[in-house]
C-alpha cells in the first residue's frame, strides 16, 4: 500500500529537516512558491500552489514510488482531510516544537515575516483527532 506521510507543525518547527531524513521523495509546498514566485509566500497564488503539491503527490505514486513526504504545517484538520485518500494510506507526524522555539528561529534565521504567521497558527493549531491516527482500508 502506497504512503503519504503529512508533516505537522507550526512555520520552524523542523518538519523539513525530519522529511529529509526520511529519505523519500518530498513535496514542499515552500519549495514551490519559492520556484514559483522567488518569494516564501504570495496569498494570490495560493490555490496553484495547492494544486501543483496534490499533482507532485500523484505523480510520484504514479511514477512507482512507495512513499511520499508532504512537508507542510498541517495545522487545522480541513488542510489534513484534504490529503485523504483510498489510493494511499495517510499519516500525519506531528513536530510539536513550541511556539517559542520555532519564534526564536524565525528571528535567528532573519524571517521576521514569520512571526505573525507563527502566532496565528499556534492560536488556530487543530490537534490530530483519533479517526486522524487510523489507518483502515487505506483512508486514515
Amino acid at each position: 500500500m502506497k504512503r503519504l506521510i503529512c508533516m505537522m507543525g507550526l512555520p520552524r518547527s523542523g518538519k523539513s529537516t525530519v522529511a529529509l531524513a526520511l529519505g523519500h521523495p518530498i513535496v514542499s509546498p515552500d519549495a514551490l512558491r519559492l520556484t514559483m514566485y522567488n518569494r516564501p509566500f504570495w496569498s494570490p497564488g495560493e490555490k496553484l500552489i495547492w494544486a501543483h503539491a496534490n499533482v507532485m503527490v500523484r505523480a510520484l505514486f504514479e511514477a512507482g514510488h512507495e512513499t511520499v513526504v508532504l512537508d507542510a504545517t498541517n495545522y487545522s484538520r480541513a488542510q489534513r482531510d484534504q490529503w485523504r485518500n483510498v489510493n494511499w494510506k495517510t499519516e500525519f507526524w506531528h513536530v510539536p516544537t513550541s511556539k517559542e522555539i520555532c519564534l526564536q528561529r524565525a528571528i535567528d534565521n532573519g524571517q521576521d515575516e514569520l512571526l505573525e504567521i507563527i502566532e496565528m497558527m499556534d492560536t488556530r493549531f487543530e490537534p490530530l483527532e483519533e479517526y486522524e491516527m487510523r489507518y483502515e482500508d487505506g483512508v486514515s
